[in-house]
């Protein structure tokens, strides 16, 4: 594949400092991972944002957490819509096969995704209404969201950031596996929002219908 290129040099440089310094002090983490395989309590749905670092956030180390990061940390309902399997496909190995026992979607402030779905639903980004926008239709998964809080706030953006989160723990319950494994107690769902510039993190609270501080 000719437009295969070297890696950058960079990440060569960061690579070797990994290997010499965090891999060569928990080498033996690495082996027993890979001889005693993954079994991470946990599954986290973020936003592929360069910002948002669950991992380091809940002080995770390599084995803790199983990961999957999309734009706007959306999960979709359960359908065999191609460009959405991804995500699909994500869960279903989680909850089946790794027996996860919380899945955590964690939404963020700032996010471009959000804002560019509050853009399209409210006509102000033609471009991701084209047929072929990828990012468009991905973002399709959101528009209930953008419904329910149209009008009912001075920053839209902000509010669709955690109607996002609610939209997605919703669809959640769509698929079998997931509905099945909370209503026997296997498994807890958990909605949060983190400011990036202020680090303070919020929770859904079901029974107040608001999110909390944690």
């Amino acid at each position: 594949m000719q437009n295969v290129q070297v890696l950058p040099q960079f990440l060569t440089e960061r690579y070797r400092d990994w290997k010499e310094g965090s891999y060569a002090a928990n080498s033996q983490l690495f082996e027993r991972l890979v001889s005693d395989g993954q079994h991470p309590p946990a599954m986290i749905i973020s936003c592929a944002d360069s910002r948002v670092d669950s991992v380091a956030l809940f002080g995770g180390a390599p084995g803790d957490f199983f990961l999957h990061r999309n734009v706007a940390n959306l999960v979709p309902a359960n359908s065999d819509d191609p460009i959405r399997l991804c995500t699909s496909s994500a869960i279903e190995y989680a909850v089946t096969a790794l027996k996860i026992r919380h899945i955590v979607v964690l939404g963020h402030s700032g996010c471009g995704g959000v804002a560019g779905c509050h853009a399209m639903c409210s006509g102000d980004a033609p471009e991701l209404e084209a047929a072929d926008s990828n990012v468009g239709r991905w973002l399709d998964v959101l528009r209930p969201g953008y419904d329910r809080i149209k009008g009912s706030s001075d920053d839209e953006v902000a509010a669709l950031e955690k109607e996002g989160i609610l939209v997605s723990l919703e669809n959640l319950m769509s698929y079998t596996f997931v509905k099945d494994a909370v209503e026997s107690g296997d498994l807890s769902l958990h909605g949060l929002w983190i400011d990036i510039a202020s680090g303070s993190l919020l929770q859904y609270d079901s029974s107040a219908k608001e999110f909390v501080q944690v």
